[in-house]
């Protein structure tokens, strides 16, 4: 049965109550309990039934014009495909649309009234961003163009200044591209030794097993926080505290779970944290690196040139403290002003409150596709204690995840990701080249998941008939 969710009920107003032209029907009538007393006068009471709550999904789609419309063939566009990237509510567009509106200019360099306001929102951007993953100061965030360019700025900054021949670097299989090319670079460079974790049979990262392959050869280990392929989470904590004890740093890769749930970097005792603006309702082109303020003041520049600097003179330079030192040229202002403008949002509705809905919705979409016949979902089953993502990456017994992707797009409006999902050593690990993956946010709502399923089954169908 179609579950059935934010459904108003519309009453009449009082007016019309009173009015005796409103009911077609002249015969109506309400019939009232006479009342027990002995008085005359009787007490009227109706009965009017609650209007069902509505969903945090329901209640926030008005905020995101790009998901009322109908796309190729006329269908509604129902988007699954957040852990690419989310839409933006129109305050995110409204905040990046008035900078450019209102007070563009370059930030830090001049004292005029434009350059001074456009410096403080951009700063205050980023208190906004250390506010939101609760980071002792805001000068431990450094902006970047994404998740990928921090990863890479800690590899060549502190990888190249603390790693040597023999060293070894802890990543699980599960981790996206970004969190592995960049260390195998450094391999190459360095002498550093590579360790891979495996998964458990649950298809979730052999957490046992880190921990064993831990020593004190171990200089830094690279895990996500929640896998954009298995949707499983990882115990970030414990794993920080296990890398500390053998005199390892820790490098989370947080893209899909600073935009779904309450991160604390400090709680989490991480080293360095990276996460992007586009996955979290902000404008693409920006992303953060959080590291803690000791191990940034040690790092050397990333990328030459100004802002980053102190002093220039002929034979040499000294350079900004940070975050300036890691931020060389004019950054991505406006970006990272609606950046900021997006953790507002966020935070208006309550991560905790985001994350809630979330696991619901994870469960419901989990529960529904497992039903259908031939379907293979990667990763952990939900349950009491494990709890996915809102993302489900899925085969289909004998059809290509691809031509999945492009039959529900072309013929229900339905658009989800099909390929690797910049995770290739997890798919060759899983004996699959490819998958088809649904994944959700906090304004999608079980109608979304309905509509998904009743396309895919409709895509099997269809391509069933020719066998």
């Amino acid at each position: 049965m179609m579950a059935m969710e934010g459904v108003i009920l519309k009453l009449p107003s009082f007016s019309q109550l009173i009015n005796p032209n409103f009911f077609p029907n002249r015969n109506f009538r309400f019939n009232f309990p006479k009342s027990s007393s002995s008085s005359s006068s009787s007490t009227a009471s109706l009965s009017v039934p609650a209007a069902a709550p509505v969903s945090l999904g329901h209640s926030t789609r008005p905020d995101f014009q790009i998901l009322h419309q109908n796309v190729n063939n006329g269908s509604k566009l129902v988007y699954l495909d957040n852990a690419a990237t989310s839409q933006k509510p129109s305050a995110v567009i409204d905040a990046v649309n008035n900078y450019y509106r209102s007070y563009n200019s370059n930030v830090h360099r001049g004292i005029h009234f434009l350059s001074a306001r456009a410096t403080d929102e951009y700063e205050m951007a980023r208190k906004k961003v250390a506010a939101f993953i609760n980071a002792s100061e805001s000068s431990e965030i450094v902006f970047t163009r994404n998740a990928t360019e921090a990863i890479n700025l800690v590899a060549y900054s502190w990888g190249l200044s603390n790693l040597k021949a023999g060293d070894e670097i802890v990543v699980t299989i599960a981790e996206h591209h970004s969190a592995i090319v960049p260390w195998q670079i450094l391999s190459e460079r360095t002498g550093a030794v590579l360790k891979f974790v495996s998964l458990t049979e649950d298809e979730v990262p052999d957490i046992k097993m880190l921990q064993d392959l831990l020593s004190n050869k171990t200089k830094l280990v690279v895990v996500h926080h929640v896998s954009n392929m298995l949707a499983s989470v990882l115990p970030i904590k414990d794993i920080a505290q296990w890398a500390h004890d053998v005199g390892a740093r820790i490098l989370v890769d947080a893209c899909q779970s600073v935009p779904h749930m309450a991160v604390d970097v400090q709680n989490l005792g991480v080293d360095f944290l990276v996460a992007s603006s586009h996955k979290m309702c902000g404008p693409t082109g920006v992303g953060f690196l959080y590291g803690k303020s000791e191990l940034l003041a040690a790092m050397p520049p990333f990328l030459g040139g100004g802002e980053m600097i102190s002093d220039v003179f002929l034979d040499h330079s000294t350079y900004a403290d940070p975050p300036s030192r890691f931020e060389a040229g004019t950054p991505a202002i406006g970006e990272a002003i609606g950046l900021g403008s997006a953790i507002d949002y966020l935070s208006q509705i309550g991560m905790q409150k985001i994350h809630d809905y979330e696991i619901e919705l994870a469960n419901y979409l989990y529960e529904k596709l497992h039903t259908i016949p031939g379907v293979r979902i990667y990763g952990p089953a939900p349950s009491d204690t494990v709890h996915r993502a809102a993302l489900c990456s899925f085969n289909v017994d004998g059809l290509h995840p691809t031509d999945i992707a492009t039959f529900l797009d072309q013929q229900h409006g339905v658009a989800i990701r099909s390929g690797h999902h910049c995770a290739q050593p997890l798919h060759r690990y899983l004996g699959i080249n490819a998958s088809a993956r649904a994944s959700l946010y906090f304004y999608n709502t079980k109608e979304d998941v309905d509509d998904f399923i009743r396309a895919l089954v409709d895509t099997i169908d269809f391509f069933t008939s020719f066998k």
